[in-house]
């Protein structure tokens, strides 16, 4: 072919994607800068807000240890709640992600001031639960609401969809980055939205900005010691990866038998009052209350200190009893002090710095439960340095694998199998 035809042709190429394509391209990017500056702002303020009640109620708790024993009569009033307000949010988390695979209603707004309130019950009287998930409902269902105004079509709504998701991890956990591909990953085993990619990272920053210039803070962990990579730490790494997983996979299995055995009581209002009955008999007879709430001391102890082979199984069987009984909040932080204390107990036997072993089951256990690898390793990077990144990013993908395919989300689907010998039809049962 002459060389001016192939000049020719490149030009038309050019004048064509300036003309159409970078068109196209600008006037989307400009539309969701516009979306996502909104959405972050009013999300990311509605988790400072969250975390500054969230506070106050782990503080109240503790200067009132009596309330503890009114946790069966809280439990009572989040299911009378939701049974007669929020029949159509009680799914919570797995409602968001049935909507991201398959948009059929916009999330009822009630769904925001439900969890905010339960999960500050569940916390103010003693419950064992995280915060995770409040946020991301809070945003799924604070996003949701422009659909209609906006009118945006389906594959629009996932988008929004998606950046709230987004934006309420971001900002209640400060981690931005872990945040946008949370959202991207979360709603399918194997696969990631790369469409809502731009959207989905900008509303996390911007509500991570929006939750911090309020003044609300986030506890900071850090890694003491890393040890140089070679084999044996890399391989070292590997074993305690599979260990996370595991662990992952049987706090997921134990929340799904808890959930079944739960069911059995017909009137959804009995199931967390029977739940707190047993939970505040349980903390009578563990003697104090290092288990419930979020656990945050525990969890930065362990980055010092070498944890009792028990504790990360105690916290593991409360949350689940917790969260299966019907009280709220979310899994992820209860999930940061299972890894965290397991992987502090593995400094036993597993010649690593104990704070790079809390570490990594911080956010390997995560991974594994949540089925996010990669949002998981930047989580790790974010909150512990670039300089452990290969063991985080080691641990969480080992844990991610040996999982298999359970997880804390039922309406996770598999889009692709972890492994080829995980064969599709083992879906999260």
């Amino acid at each position: 072919m002459p060389v001016n035809k192939l000049t020719e042709g490149f030009l038309l190429s050019i004048k064509h994607f300036i003309k159409l394509d970078f068109g196209l391209l600008l006037i989307s990017t400009v539309k969701w800068l516009f979306i996502s500056a909104i959405l972050g702002g009013i999300i990311g303020s509605a988790s400072a807000l969250f975390l500054a009640t969230l506070n106050w109620a782990t503080d109240y708790r503790g200067q009132h240890l009596w309330l503890i024993a009114f946790l069966p009569v809280a439990g009572l009033t989040i299911g009378l709640a939701y049974h007669y307000w929020g029949a159509k949010v009680v799914k919570g988390n797995n409602l968001l992600i049935e909507e991201l695979q398959s948009p059929k209603n916009v999330i009822p707004l009630i769904m925001a001031p439900l969890i905010f309130a339960g999960t500050i019950i569940t916390h103010l009287f003693g419950g064992s639960a995280g915060r995770e998930g409040t946020a991301v409902q809070i945003g799924g269902a604070f996003a949701d609401q422009f659909t209609k105004p906006l009118k945006l079509k389906a594959r629009d709504r996932k988008v929004i969809l998606i950046c709230g998701i987004s934006a309420g991890f971001a900002s209640v956990f400060g981690t931005p980055l872990a945040g946008a591909v949370f959202g991207l990953e979360v709603f399918v085993i194997g696969s990631l939205t790369y469409g809502s990619i731009l959207p989905s990272f900008i509303t996390a920053i911007i509500a991570d900005y929006a939750c911090k210039t309020w003044g609300v803070g986030h506890t900071h962990y850090s890694i003491a010691a890393v040890p140089e990579i070679n084999s044996v730490n890399l391989l070292l790494s590997l074993g305690a990866g599979i260990l996370f997983g595991l662990a992952a996979r049987s706090f997921s299995a134990l929340n799904h038998s808890f959930s079944a055995l739960f069911a059995k009581i017909k009137y959804p209002p009995l199931r967390p009052f029977i739940g707190g009955i047993i939970l505040v008999g349980i903390i009578y007879l563990i003697g104090n209350t290092r288990y419930i709430g979020l656990g945050i001391p525990a969890i930065s102890e362990s980055f010092i200190k070498q944890e009792a082979y028990y504790t990360f199984a105690i916290k593991l069987f409360l949350t689940a009893l917790t969260l299966s009984a019907g009280f709220k909040g979310g899994e992820v932080t209860p999930l940061f002090f299972i890894g965290a204390t397991l992987g502090s107990f593995l400094s036993f036997f597993i010649p690593l710095p104990i704070s790079l072993l809390a570490g990594m089951g911080f956010v390997a256990v995560f991974a594994g439960a949540a089925n996010t690898p990669l949002a998981c390793i930047f989580m790790g990077i974010e909150l512990f340095g670039a300089s452990s990144g290969i063991y985080i990013a080691l641990a969480c993908v080992t844990a991610y694998l040996f999982s298999g395919h359970t997880g804390i989300y039922k309406a996770q689907t598999v889009g692709a199998p972890k492994h080829l010998l995980l064969k599709r039809h083992q879906f999260l049962r």
